[in-house]
């Protein structure tokens, strides 16, 4: 274990020291660029002399070419067409003779490339865009992971360090709306939260919009995050599979004709078959703090030899084109969790308990589209989502049986039309009818409650959206109106985004969006489902789950010149209706039952350099969050239990030829904890001081990882990665906590974040 630390340690010194400048990024003649890019990718590009005469330009000689055909598409007005893999044509554009018909475009242009590293860019309407496919490397990973990417960027953290816990602006994760395919999603990772659960090696683009949503989308009151596979079809087949220290996985697109293409991917742990060092980690700090940790303790013990953990993910997406006007998009998704065990009686001879817990996901959608005209493009969707989380616990001689159920079925209808090339309009209507079950089944006293609840939701939306000539200026302001059949109320959602160019190299950026959401998680113990999965979905009622409402408003300024990005956005967001249940109190005020709000005020600040082969970056956020609620710490604020005053994340990505590095560090202040009084007059309950008024040690972790590709063979491609996740093996405590033991003794209970944790990863492409 030392020795793989040591080398990991050279590695991180590697890539800090080993970096070349970046030629000053001036202009350049685009006949030039043309010829570097042919020299670069061994590619070739057909044009007449008068088409790139006089053309110059600044250009950045890292961005892939894709990226740089687009990036040359936007700047010369230009069209590249490409006329197979190595040959690409360069046509001016041809002059439209119709006044009243515009070609269909999307207005969202990209002025940030390379955003933090390649593969993540940031469009003109303020959201991230992320492209796995086209993606760098992170700190601490051997491959990619969308839901961990997500959390490199400024202001976005999971607290607990689960992707099932993102953390945005102040929020819980339920206040995050996840769509795949445009689908909700209730549940998003493996391994109870440690692992994404969406195939990065499909998945085509990641969209990030952390204020400003546009009007089409409702709920997640925090944000909204959307991940999409590839919409087009192919012109050949595609596949690869691969394995990490967890679990092996494969995916295939292939074209069943000319028009109809389908793409698969699949993915299991091994892990019930063979133990790693990754997997004995990850347990370790899931069991942490849960029913089964004294279990599990103790090496020689029963139980674990009996346990049996396993995950699974698989997609499917079909693609069909009708004719050049229509067509057919359908997908299919299912997600799961299981985890099995048995305690053996003291002779081996019987199996005094079983129990279980187990996450699964189905979701499913169909999607048409049309082109009325050139102009106005239409899309309809009908989608399903289904959600359960199933616990057994036969660990004592009460058996414990405990059900959450979410069953979301949907229906969209939307309407984009260009009314010319500079305006768009988006309209159109929504439908969601979401049901949610509990169950809860105690054996001794013998006890049942089945609770079942549904709400209807219709929404009608309305945006426009501009843009100038020059690209300069963009603005979209948008109206969302939703009706909830449950309450007979109609609450209205505007949202509006602008953004200006000055000064050559500044951006301003104004944002701002209301929103609501009807359903969220809520605790009801700390020990529901084993303490390691404790939340669970909860539709809003007329008493102590109200609806949720958002109000936020941000300002940032962006400069972007000669390699180097400076960027800082302020904010401010309020959330009303939050309820004591869905905050994960453990204080005095884990029992009780209010309703209230919190208010979070906000900078993050990011600078980014990117050189020829070397790439660094340092973000800092500061934040202070704090609760209101009525009755609660006699009307007086207190801080949030997510309120994480500073972090500060520094990362440096490193490539040569085919050898990618990447090393990284992580700090971020303590997290607020409640401590017991001095004073104990009662023995069987723990009085505690002013809530939330200690923090926890700061948290710091450096991760670094190494990523070689290499061809085996014709058309076929292998990767190899490695990574060490909390290099130094810090032991950060991420939450913290009082109970009492058998003789009324106050314990403290502190929750341990992954030490130092290895993975290893090969893929072939072929």
């Amino acid at each position: 274990m030392n020795n793989f630390k040591s080398v990991f340690l050279i590695l991180l010194f590697g890539a800090s020291f080993h970096c070349y400048a970046q030629p000053d990024n001036e202009n350049k003649p685009l006949a030039e660029i043309l010829k570097q890019l042919e020299t670069k990718f061994d590619i070739r590009f057909s044009y007449a002399d008068e088409t790139v005469k006089a053309i110059n330009i600044p250009f950045d000689d890292n961005l892939s070419l894709e990226d740089a055909l687009k990036y040359l598409e936007e700047k010369t007005g230009l069209i590249f067409n490409r006329l197979d893999n190595r040959f690409i044509s360069v046509e001016k554009q041809k002059p439209n003779n119709k006044s009243k018909n515009y070609n269909l475009q999307r207005l969202d242009e990209v002025f940030i490339q390379n955003y933090l590293t390649k593969g993540l860019a940031k469009t003109i309407n303020g959201k991230i865009e992320i492209t796995p496919q086209k993606f760098g490397i992170l700190p601490g990973l051997s491959e990619p992971d969308i839901l961990q990417t997500i959390q490199t960027l400024p202001g976005i953290i999971s607290v607990d360090e689960r992707i099932s816990n993102i953390n945005i602006r102040g929020g819980t994760n339920d206040q995050n709306l996840i769509l795949y395919e445009g689908i909700r999603m209730y549940q998003t990772g493996h391994f109870f939260g440690l692992i994404s659960a969406f195939n990065p090696y499909l998945t085509e683009k990641v969209n990030v919009t952390v204020n400003g949503t546009k009007a089409k989308y409702g709920s997640g009151v925090s944000s909204a995050i959307s991940i999409e596979n590839s919409n087009e079809i192919g012109d050949k087949p595609e596949s690869g599979a691969g394995f990490n220290l967890l679990s092996v996985d494969g995916f295939s697109k292939f074209q069943l004709s000319k028009n109809t293409e389908l793409q698969l991917s699949a993915r299991r742990s091994y892990t019930d078959a063979l133990l790693t060092p990754t997997y004995d980690n990850y347990l370790e700090r899931i069991f942490n703090n849960s029913e089964l940790e004294d279990l599990y303790a103790t090496p020689d013990s029963e139980l674990q030899q009996n346990e049996r953990f396993f995950f699974y993910d698989a997609s499917l997406k079909f693609l069909h084109d009708i004719n050049k006007k229509s067509a057919i998009r359908a997908n299919l998704l299912t997600i799961f969790n299981r985890l099995d065990y048995d305690i053996i009686s003291p002779n081996n001879s019987l199996v005094n308990t079983e129990s279980q817990l187990s996450q699964r996901s189905y979701a499913g959608n169909i999607n048409y589209n049309y082109k009325w005209s050139e102009s106005t493009d239409m899309n309809a969707q009908l989608s399903y989502s289904n959600y359960r989380l199933f616990g057994n616990n036969a660990i004592t001689t009460q058996e414990l049986t405990q059900e959450n159920e979410v069953i979301d079925i949907g229906v969209r209808v939307d309407f984009l039309k260009a009314i010319d090339k500079n305006l768009n309009l988006n309209f159109g209507y929504q439908f969601n009818e979401v049901g949610v079950s509990n169950l809860e089944d105690v054996s001794n006293p013998r006890f049942r409650s089945s609770v079942k609840e549904v709400i209807k939701t219709h929404g009608i939306y309305g945006e426009a959206e501009f843009i100038s000539n020059s690209k300069n200026t963009y603005g979209r302001i948008g109206l969302r109106g939703n009706y909830l059949d449950k309450f007979s109320t109609v609450l209205f959602e505007p949202r509006f985004v602008f953004s200006q160019k000055f000064l050559n190299h500044f951006r301003l950026e104004l944002l701002g969006e209301v929103k609501n959401q009807s359903i969220t998680q809520i605790i009801d113990l700390q020990q529901d489902f084993f303490g390691i999965e404790k939340r669970r979905w909860q539709l809003a009622n007329t008493s102590d789950v109200p609806i949720l409402k958002s109000n936020q408003f941000s300002v940032g300024l962006n400069y972007k010149k000669k390699g180097w990005l400076i960027s800082a956005e302020a904010y401010i967001k309020n959330v009303s209706g939050i309820s004591t249940r869905s905050q994960g109190f453990q204080n005095q005020f884990q029992l009780a039952r209010a309703i209230g709000d919190y208010n979070i005020k906000g900078i993050d600040i990011l600078l980014n350099k990117q050189f020829k082969n070397f790439g660094t970056w340092l973000s800092y956020s500061y934040s202070k969050n704090d609760y209101e609620f009525e009755f609660l710490n006699n009307d007086q604020d207190f801080p949030n239990n997510l309120d994480i005053t500073h972090i500060l994340n520094f990362s440096t990505t490193y490539e040569i030829e085919n050898l990618k590095l990447s090393a990284g560090l992580n700090w971020h202040s303590g997290k607020p904890y409640t401590s017991p009084s001095v004073n104990q007059p009662n023995k069987n309950t723990i009085e505690y001081d002013n809530p939330n008024a200690e923090r926890l040690p700061s948290y710091l972790r450096a991760d670094v990882s190494a990523r070689y590709s290499f061809q085996v063979a014709d058309d076929v491609f292998g990767e190899v990665g490695a990574s060490v996740w909390n290099l130094l093996d810090r032991e950060n405590v991420i939450n913290r906590f009082y109970t009492l033991n058998s003789g009324s003794q106050i314990i403290e209970n502190n929750e341990l974040a992954l030490g130092f944790t290895p993975n290893f990863s090969l893929r072939l492409k072929f």
